[in-house]
């Protein structure tokens, strides 16, 4: 154990599991980005990391907590772990309905990944941090992205995918801090953590690249020049916006504390606490050229 750890205030109050209650038609149309086949079939398989990733990241932050003492980082754990499994659980739900609906080949990449993850899960504990730290690290860049590029990427998107990604991400961003915190707790070597930023972001972004390659050949794309075109404007837009993100986390002093919150996601935040226990979660309007939260009460447009 890292003895000169000390525990830092995040910058939520709490980390809140909340219901995921995303229920996709049973018709959903896996190319769900209009226009965009390439975007579709990105998020699509990074979709399918998801249930063989979370459950990984909430066994290796069980393991490690066994280990730790600090109450509040304790307390930190618990709400990430209960957060990461809603998320696999209805990533799984969407997957069953990617499969069902055209691309049965999905079933091979899940193959793949959970061998993967079996692999790593005999890793040392301070490598399977390493790697959860910069996983987590990667999708503060992504939250980003996602959010403050809403429109731009999911104008007249289906509302089921488009506000189930925006959701994960905000709840990614509420525990940000938490496997940071847990591998400096537990080792706070820097060159460890320095390779699991890179073993931990292009490890799952190779699997969601190899998911969308895969729908692209079912689909007979991969030759046409609109879709080659369509491929090399999507990861240079994701090497240009999460880019940064892991360059800086690569710094020695690399607080994920120091990555501001995105507006919108704060106000998100405000307008799902003003619900009712009793109210189902509204979807985001796509069609709104702004896509503002979805709630009337507790934010500003």
């Amino acid at each position: 154990m890292n003895h000169d750890y000390r525990y830092q205030a995040k910058q939520v109050d709490k980390i809140i599991v909340r219901p995921f209650s995303f229920e996709f038609p049973d018709d959903l149309d896996p190319k769900w980005v209009p226009d965009n086949i390439v975007r579709s079939h990105f998020f699509n398989g990074v979709s399918l990391t998801m249930p063989y990733l979370e459950p990984f990241l909430v066994k290796t932050m069980r393991e490690a907590s066994e280990q730790i003492s600090e109450p509040k980082l304790l307390e930190d754990i618990r709400g990430f772990n209960g957060q990461e499994a809603s998320h696999y659980k209805c990533h799984r739900r969407l997957n069953t309905l990617l499969k069902a609906n055209g691309y049965p080949e999905f079933e091979e990449v899940e193959a793949r990944l959970d061998a993967t993850y079996k692999r790593l899960s005999t890793r040392s504990l301070r490598t399977r941090l390493a790697y959860s730290a910069g996983f987590e690290c990667m999708t503060n860049g992504f939250t980003t992205w996602l959010i403050n590029k809403r429109q731009q990427l999911f104008r007249g998107a289906s509302p089921h995918i488009a506000s189930f990604w925006l959701m994960h991400m905000i709840e990614e961003t509420e525990h940000k801090t938490v496997a940071f915190d847990v591998y400096m707790a537990y080792s706070g070597q820097y060159l460890p953590r320095a390779i699991g930023v890179f073993h931990g972001s292009f490890h799952v972004l190779a699997y969601g690249i190899i998911g969308m390659f895969t729908a692209l050949k079912k689909d007979g794309k991969l030759s046409e020049l609109n879709c080659i075109t369509g491929i090399i404007q999507h990861f240079f837009s994701l090497l240009w916006n999460v880019g940064p993100f892991l360059l800086r986390a690569l710094l020695p002093w690399h607080n994920p504390r120091g990555e501001a919150d995105p507006e919108w996601m704060r106000q998100w935040v405000i307008g799902h606490a003003a619900l009712s226990a009793d109210e189902q979660l509204p979807l985001v309007d796509t069609n709104d050229p702004d896509m503002p939260v979805p709630f009337t009460q507790g934010v500003t447009a």
